[in-house]
């Protein structure tokens, strides 16, 4: 099960209490106070593993508690610390304060380790109280009570490329065409229940991470459909690549417009970032003239068609790629429009040479 939102109260031990204790030996007359300090109460960690992909070990869960140190003994014997809670969570999680939404922790990296409570510190025994004037002190310190935070885990998946889209538009079919994602795919609506991530190799040294989200449609802005409670998802992304029907009822210019929109409503930031756009399903294609359509959305956009071919696009049908050699990389523009057919593999490979060649860009 995929849960990557969940709310608990998390405390650390307290400490344990000081011992009242007095020798009490043969031959030794009048021994005087002996007690121990009480131990450490448990702290509470949080830790980042790679193994880890979801937060559903927490569900169900409200109320996580560290272990209280043990009380001190006689014989100035201090009581045994308890030890550290230690919560692991899955990389791109963020701790957020449940009553302010303040962020606390933003845990990215793997093996990375951050201390979040402190444990109670144990109380001092009797020996601590002798003095002058109180040779036989029969008072010991309680420990230190523990920390509570009432919090919130919410994973934001860590992706270079994120897919934006429609439901039922090719996004799914594309992640596993060109990566190792293993989505279900159906021709209908809303097949992606949860994000996807899939490893998409270039090359034989390099690759990326490109993360496949649930469906945006009108409206999702104002809470309409899946996609809006899953752009969190791509807002750690680099790049964007917006996935747009081109067999859709809809035409190419109104999806593009509609998602633009609606990313903007839900991110200035994220819908400032670098991006390009993939035409899918030209195989299912049933209007009258492809290359016409494809030509006026490149036109409607103020671009041009390209002759470069660097990423050995096939060049059946019109696109459009940032001639990087002669001007600077222009973030308000795609990087590429590139028509794909994930079913017969049209331009499906050299789609992920152009997309590791935007990442650059986005350095």
């Amino acid at each position: 099960m995929f849960i990557d939102s969940v709310k608990f109260t998390v405390s650390s031990g307290k400490g344990g209490q000081g011992c009242t204790s007095f020798r009490r030996e043969k031959f030794v007359v009048k021994g005087g106070p002996d007690g121990g300090d009480g131990g450490k109460g448990g702290d509470v960690y949080f830790q980042v593993d790679n193994n880890t992909d979801t937060l559903s070990w927490y569900k169900g869960r409200t109320v996580l508690k560290a272990e209280n140190g043990k009380q001190g003994m006689g014989r100035r014997m201090t009581g045994k610390s308890a030890p550290a809670l230690t919560l692991i969570v899955p990389p791109g999680t963020q701790v957020i304060d449940a009553n302010t939404n303040e962020v606390l922790l933003d845990l990215l990296n793997e093996g990375e380790k951050v201390k979040f409570l402190e444990g109670g510190k144990g109380g001092l025994g009797n020996i601590h109280f002798k003095n002058s004037k109180n040779q036989r002190p029969t008072y010991a310190q309680p420990g230190l009570p523990g920390l509570t935070r009432d919090i919130k885990l919410e994973l934001k998946l860590i992706a270079d490329v994120g897919l934006v889209g429609y439901p039922n538009v090719g996004k799914s079919t594309l992640i596993s065409t060109v990566s190792n994602a293993e989505p279900e795919i159906a021709n209908y609506e809303f097949t992606t229940l949860t994000p996807k991530l899939g490893v998409v190799e270039v090359g034989e040294y390099n690759s990326f991470v490109m993360a496949d989200i649930p469906g945006i449609i009108d409206g999702a802005s104002e809470g309409r459909g899946l996609g809006i409670e899953f752009l969190k998802h791509i807002e750690r992304t680099k790049t964007l690549l917006f996935t747009i029907d081109v067999s859709n009822h809809r035409k190419i210019t109104e999806q593009f417009e509609i998602l633009k929109e609606e990313l903007a409503k839900f991110s200035v930031e994220l819908s400032g970032r670098n991006y390009a756009i993939a035409l899918t399903k030209i195989d299912a294609y049933y209007g009258e003239d492809l290359n016409k359509d494809i030509k006026e959305f490149i036109e409607s956009l103020s671009l041009e068609t390209s002759n470069s071919n660097e990423f050995g696009f096939d060049t059946t049908f019109p696109y459009y790629i940032q001639d990087l050699s002669l001007s600077r990389f222009d973030k308000t523009k795609p990087f590429f429009i590139l028509p794909i057919s994930s079913v017969t593999h049209l331009n499906t490979k050299s789609i992920g040479y152009a997309l590791y060649e935007l990442l650059g860009q986005s350095k």
